[in-house]
């Protein structure tokens, strides 16, 4: 039987979505739809005699950052090597750039080996909050875009701005700014998923204005949000809020990690693009 490996078609781009859901990541429901325009050839799928059976992101940011996701052989190809072909082919597409991943704990040590070092946890917290008071919240897509892709700089390695837009202009969105004297403090992008609500991201100035984004995005309804646990007052907001944990990930890289905005991160973008 014949394998190749050739960039995912946007067709092919959906059924990655897919395949994540059936692996349980609850992924957003028209995810693929922002994810593909980011890097077109970034979507890299493994053929076996024209069927696809694998897959890996690798996607690059800027001139230096790189972002590894979406590793996936489907169950029926499981050690028969596809899978690995799939990471090096990722991995010689990003060469000479800084790698970032979210790595399932069952395959952390796969992903040392291959040079990532832990950098913290994305934990997953499940639950719901109802709107409480705090700053003024407004719609994102109401803000000069460029002042929102300035704010989401502090917080992202490189600019994303293809990504960023798209992001937040599907309309299964809910993407709010709250703003202090016409200055953003706080953005966050609730999402339909097949479970829960995602979150993400969620970043704020303060925690008191995360809690008023995750009350406006969650309007009493279940969400999930992906907490980094280096930010010890994100993990305090959503345990006091009463959400619980339910999944996590390792953010590994390939060398020291960005220099970014840790204590204002309550909540990353997406574990699949970062």
């Amino acid at each position: 039987m014949g394998f190749d490996i050739g960039a995912a078609s946007v067709g092919e781009v959906g059924l990655i979505s897919e395949w994540a859901h059936e692996e349980g990541w609850n992924p957003g429901r028209s995810d693929a739809l922002a994810f593909g325009p980011v890097d077109p050839c970034g979507f890299l799928v493994g053929r076996l005699d024209s069927t696809p059976v694998a897959c890996v992101s690798a996607i690059r940011y800027g001139a230096g950052f790189g972002f590894i996701g979406f590793y996936i052989a489907r169950p029926e190809v499981r050690g028969q090597g596809y899978g690995i072909q799939l990471w090096h082919a990722g991995m010689r597409r990003l060469s000479g750039r800084l790698v970032g991943l979210d790595g399932v704990v069952d395959q952390q040590d796969n992903y040392r080996r291959s040079g990532f070092v832990r950098a913290w946890n994305n934990v997953r917290y499940e639950g719901s909050l109802s709107p409480v008071d705090g700053p003024e919240l407004v719609d994102a897509r109401t803000i000069p875009f460029e002042q929102l892709a300035a704010y989401d700089r502090r917080f992202f390695p490189e600019p994303r701005d293809t990504f960023l837009s798209t992001w937040i202009g599907l309309p299964d969105r809910t993407a709010l700014v709250a703003l202090q004297d016409n200055t953003i403090t706080g953005f966050g992008v609730r999402r339909d998923a097949r479970g829960p609500g995602r979150i993400g991201p969620l970043y704020a100035d303060s925690p008191r204005t995360a809690t008023a984004l995750l009350g406006a995005l969650s309007a009493g309804n279940p969400v999930v949000v992906d907490v980094p646990d280096a930010n010890p007052a994100a993990v305090r907001l959503v345990e006091e809020a009463g959400f619980t944990p339910t999944f996590e990930a390792a953010r590994m890289y390939t060398g020291p990690a960005p220099d970014i905005d840790l204590n204002g991160l309550f909540g990353i973008t997406t574990l699949e693009l970062g």
